[in-house]
């Protein structure tokens, strides 16, 4: 399998050179294959961001220089993102602590009576947060065209024809496959709904162009964008959010504040991203989203997709080899997808497969339900409905759990990590865990105790 020359070096990301020790002795440089939770930074932004950092200063309301400098550095990371996004010209860009708080920002500007609509493959940061509204959840479909169908069933069904909001990925935490957005999108602005697409998973691996995909809003996270700190994106329109109070009350969003002489206050508060961006904002976090915006505009989209094809070639090519590994899937295994894969393999619960990748071969990956928990159980074959915890087991080493192991890598990720991650699945399938672990506060660990931490290989 062979790469494209052009698209043969990851780009530089913070912690490439960090080592991490085995439990079954000596050190390895660290395999970095969570990108689905945390991207690593890319140096580039971390480099910017701290080459900012000494002229620091609030934002918006000082009259010294520093402050103005940074006032002009968070506007124009505003108009960065904005760019970045494709969005219209009349649309908002809103910065938020994280896609979580993006999609409850605007479950708060809701207008009266607004049914949402939501598919139960939704990551929980986009399946809950419209507790206030009243909600159809709608079943996992097994194809990209049954997506479409049942989000046109379901919104020509409603009664009364009000205000709907359409709530969809645009690439699955669990599986990394791609949804059809655009189809979704023209779906729901056919029976009178707007749109919002959680783009978490797919602003950091594709472009996103709001203006092309026809989405009314878009909510990102800053961490996955290999941004640090924690900051996140709400961009689209600005009607549904100039006509709601504001999503948090304080200094930044009000404009005037005046008592009343029955002792209350009346406060006129801002029109614009402002009214929602109360207190004094993460500059740094924004600047950080900006600059990421900036880095991946600039390496180019089509060599970093180009890339994470050969990448997730590797790891399809290698798991396929272990007939134990079962890759979860909606659409098929055919399904375009961006570097997130989830599976399972006979024989062995995930948290324990997981903690041997970490302690025998340096592997971060993740396990559990990946806060996707009717996902992933419905993936599994199980009831949807049952709870469970986030990254956390059900059963001891050697016991079946009703979760899976999770690999995703991106931008920064180097071939030998894939390489040596389809090695060791391969030898811990073959061969077993070379150290006994056990169980401690929810997590599987290796036993390092007197008695029992020695190699099972042994």
């Amino acid at each position: 399998m062979s790469v494209p020359t052009a698209v043969r070096a990851p780009l530089p990301v913070l912690g490439r050179d960090v080592t991490v020790p085995l439990v079954t002795g000596g050190e390895v440089t660290y395999a970095a294959l969570d990108y689905a939770a945390s991207a690593p930074a890319l140096q580039r932004v971390w480099d910017d961001v701290a080459a900012y950092a000494p002229y620091y200063g609030s934002v918006h309301r000082g009259a010294g220089y520093l402050s103005q400098l940074s006032t002009d550095l968070f506007e124009n990371a505003r108009r960065t993102v904005h760019d970045f996004l494709g969005c219209r010209d009349d649309d908002q860009v809103v910065f938020t602590r994280s896609t979580t708080d993006s999609l409850n920002l605007l479950a708060a500007a809701l207008p009266a009576g607004c049914r949402v609509f939501v598919f139960e493959t939704e990551h929980h940061a986009s399946l809950l947060p419209w507790r206030d509204a009243e909600v159809t959840f709608l079943d996992a479909p097994r194809t990209p065209a049954q997506a479409v169908e049942t989000l046109e069933r379901a919104l020509a069904d409603r009664e009364p024809h009000g205000p709907a909001l359409v709530c969809v990925t645009g690439a699955s935490n669990v599986t990394g496959e791609l949804w059809p957005v655009r189809e979704l999108a023209a779906a729901a602005h056919a029976h009178g709904a707007r749109i919002v697409l959680d783009a978490a998973q797919l602003a950091p691996h594709h472009p996103v162009r709001v203006r092309d995909l026809d989405v009314d809003w878009v909510a990102f996270s800053g961490h996955k964008l290999y941004a640090p700190f924690g900051s996140g994106v709400l961009a689209g329109r600005a009607d549904w959010l100039a006509a709601a109070e504001p999503y948090l009350a304080g200094g930044g969003a009000s404009r005037k504040v005046a008592r009343r002489a029955d002792g209350g206050v009346d406060v006129e508060w801002h029109e614009g991203a402002a009214r929602h961006e109360a207190g004094s904002p993460n500059v740094i976090g924004a600047y950080a989203i900006a600059a990421a915006c900036t880095a991946l505009t600039e390496a180019g989209f089509e060599a970093l997709v180009a890339r994470e094809e050969y990448l997730i070639g590797k790891v399809r090519a290698g798991l396929a080899e272990v007939p134990q590994v079962r890759v979860l899937s909606l659409f098929g295994d055919d399904a375009p997808r961006v570097g997130v894969l989830s599976f399972v393999v006979d024989g062995w619960n995930s948290s324990h497969f997981a903690a041997a990748l970490s302690a025998e071969y340096g592997i971060g990956v993740r396990d559990g339900l990946f806060c996707a928990h009717p996902l992933v159980r419905t993936l599994l074959g199980g009831d949807p409905g049952i709870q469970g915890e986030c990254g956390a087991p059900e059963a001891a080493p050697g016991e079946k759990s009703l979760n899976a192991v999770r690999v995703s890598f991106g931008a920064g990720t180097p071939d030998e990590h894939v390489e040596r991650f389809v090695t060791a699945v391969k030898e811990l399938v073959r061969d077993g865990a070379r150290w006994n672990y056990r169980t401690e506060d929810g997590r599987c660990v290796p036993d390092t105790s007197a008695a029992s931490g020695t190699s099972t290989a042994a």
